[in-house]
């Protein structure tokens, strides 16, 4: 059938900016608030990106003003390396236009639409062009732009462009006027990035409401962040069409060259045998197979033995970064615990790497009768928006918390705790369910791997509940042997009219252990707390005890003393103190080593990995204050 000449000319193609211009809630631009709250989003991931990839510490300024009822100004400055000139205008003014998309490795942003769909949309909204300010280190000038979208041609229009004297080694400052609303509360751009403070606590960032209200989020950590490397594709996962279209874009001129070259595990034995399942000639060009053979050849993918795929390509926050992040930021609500974080190895999804890390905070003046609140991360991005689709709230909902001691009705639902749930799924090509990228999708793999790692956080969270019950145990049977046998003596010794004997040695034969037992001191800013040892045992003890306060400014490790000679019936006092404010402190927990369990209460045994990062504190000191 023949379409005649008025029905051709219904057919009109569009450039991709021109799609967006007419269907920005797909990115995330639904509404006034969360308008706003995207645009500030895509700036500090560009900025954040770009500090990773070249190891700077991240210096960023954020600042929000309101100049009409409903229109603002937001302006995202940092201290990254800058965009070359000629770049400018690609970056910022043509959508899809990236420099991560073809390279598989774990970054916040991926398609090149972020920040260019931001400045879509403050032009959509307010008819304004965007200020763009970029300087290159080892520059003399900085170049500033205004520009727009040409959305006809997805291109830059520039308006206007001239070199300037910034007074910085490097940077680039964004502009933005829009059509918004400015909120507070939970999903709030405050929120966000009070919870990206969390996950870059080696970035100074400083905010600026409408309100001309400043806060600061200090740097708590001076070590760049560790960028991931680009690897290539691994060919478990991999879809007919993908195959399909790498064959024909390969520069090798054999299967076998092509299965060694274009992708990740394949060695020349290991290609061999591809070939050989799939039944296919090894010298014949790539760019000549069909679909059939792409088949055979993706089914020949799941019947050879192939290493898991490299983890060069992701970037992991690691430990320090969690627990830092947490404390520098959590500390206000003066926790009792932090468990220490949950590091999960590399799992598979779909062919492309990924992992898990999770962390928590418990008690302090968080509240116990709400549902413990949950921090999710997605590529070191916070998730604030659909908390109820994300993978990462549903993993956290079917897991059992009631046997870690939090209240879950019938065992499924958001637990109720005073606690603070940090999780953090990072890798490449994440499955998010929608281009907002605003939650992780349920892939049974995830969803597995995040279970597991809220199993592990759990069990440190009921350990720490257990530990504060024997603690008071042990301080009730002390608290007995101190009391009842010299109370028991002097009964005794008055009934019979004899002087009261010596009770050390009578407590050493009942007892028979060291006591090792705490008292704490609160002072406004501090936490001065003192150990005492008692040898209760019948000879001579030498050990060394070791110190793990849950929170405070205490040096990493936690801190030790050698206990030597310590004589039968002798008692002997140590002491530090941690700066902050202690609103529930359940006690810190004490290990040794060097002597007999079962000859130890108070104390336990030095786990065979501990990481004893730890200042030594001289036997007997009164005040060493960290």
């Amino acid at each position: 059938m023949v379409r005649n000449r008025d029905s051709q000319e219904k057919f009109k193609e569009i450039s991709i900016s021109e799609f967006f211009e007419k269907n920005k809630h797909i990115l995330g631009f639904d509404s006034p608030q969360k308008s706003m709250f995207m645009v500030v989003k895509e700036a500090i991931d560009n900025s954040l990106d770009a500090c990773e990839e070249n190891s700077i510490l991240p210096e960023i300024a954020v600042s929000i003003k309101k100049e009409d009822t409903d229109q603002y100004t937001v302006t995202v400055e940092d201290n990254g390396p800058g965009i070359q000139r000629q770049e400018i205008p690609k970056v910022f003014g043509q959508l899809l236009y990236g420099s991560r998309f073809h390279r598989l490795r774990q970054t916040r942003g991926q398609q090149g639409i972020g920040i260019t769909a931001a400045i879509l949309y403050g032009q959509i909204t307010t008819g304004k062009v965007t200020y763009i300010k970029s300087k290159m280190q080892g520059e003399e000038v900085a170049f500033e732009f205004m520009l727009g979208i040409n959305v006809k041609d997805n291109t830059a229009n520039i308006v206007e462009e001239k070199p300037v004297i910034w007074n910085r080694k490097s940077g680039t400052v964004v502009s933005i006027p829009l059509k918004g609303k400015y909120q507070v509360g939970r999903q709030s751009i405050f929120e966000y990035l009070r919870e990206t403070a969390v996950s870059n606590p080696n970035m100074q960032l400083t905010f600026t409401d409408p309100e001309n209200r400043k806060f600061i989020f200090n740097r708590a950590l001076e070590i760049p962040s560790k960028p991931s490397l680009p690897v290539k594709p691994y060919p478990l996962g991999l879809e007919l069409g993908e195959i399909q279209s790498m064959a024909r874009e390969s520069q090798e001129k054999t299967m076998s060259g092509f299965l060694m070259t274009d992708f990740n595990r394949i060695s020349r034995n290991l290609a061999s045998e591809i070939i050989k399942i799939a039944g296919m000639d090894e010298n014949k060009d790539p760019k000549q197979i069909t679909l059939h053979e792409v088949s055979a050849l993706r089914d020949a993918f799941t019947h050879v033995k192939m290493m898991p795929p490299p983890t060069d390509c992701l970037s992991p926050l690691g430990e320090e970064f969690i627990i830092k992040g947490l404390k520098n930021v959590y500390e206000e609500h003066h926790p009792s615990f932090y468990s220490r974080p949950v590091i999960r190895k590399a799992s598979v999804y779909n062919g492309n790497p990924f992992a898990v890390e999770a962390g928590l905070v418990y008690g302090g003046d968080l509240r116990g009768d709400e549902q413990v609140r949950i921090v999710r991360y997605a590529n070191k991005v916070p998730l604030l928006y659909q908390p109820g689709a994300c993978a990462i709230t549903r993993a956290i909902s079917e897991t059992d918390w009631r046997s870690y001691g939090l209240e879950q009705r019938q065992g499924t639902g958001i637990p109720f705790g005073p606690a603070i749930i940090f999780v953090h799924v990072y890798g490449v090509r994440l499955p998010y369910t929608s281009e907002s990228k605003e939650a992780i999708a349920n892939v049974d793999a995830i969803m597995e791997e995040i279970k597991l790692s809220m199993k592990i956080i759990g069990r440190s969270m009921k350990s720490f509940m257990n530990k504060k019950d024997r603690r008071k145990k042990i301080n009730e049977k002390f608290r007995l042997v101190q009391n009842l046998i010299p109370e028991i003596a002097r009964k005794a010794a008055s009934i019979v009219n004899e002087d009261q004997p010596a009770v050390d040695p009578i407590i050493s034969k009942i007892a028979n252990v060291v006591f090792v037992r705490e008292t704490t001191t609160k002072k406004e800013d501090s936490l001065e707390i003192e150990v005492e040892i008692i040898n209760y045992s019948g000879q001579e003890r030498s050990f060394t005890l070791y110190a793990s306060p849950p929170t405070g400014d205490v040096p990493e490790g936690g801190i030790w003393w050698d206990i030597d000679h310590i004589a039968p019936s002798e008692s002997r006092k140590v002491s530090f103190s941690m700066k902050g404010k202690f609103i529930d402190y359940a006690g810190t927990d004490y290990y040794f080593k060097g002597i007999d369990p079962i000859y130890v209460q108070g104390a336990e045994l030095l786990p065979s990995d501990w990481n004893v990062k730890a200042v030594s504190i001289e036997e007997g000191d009164v005040s060493n204050e960290q």
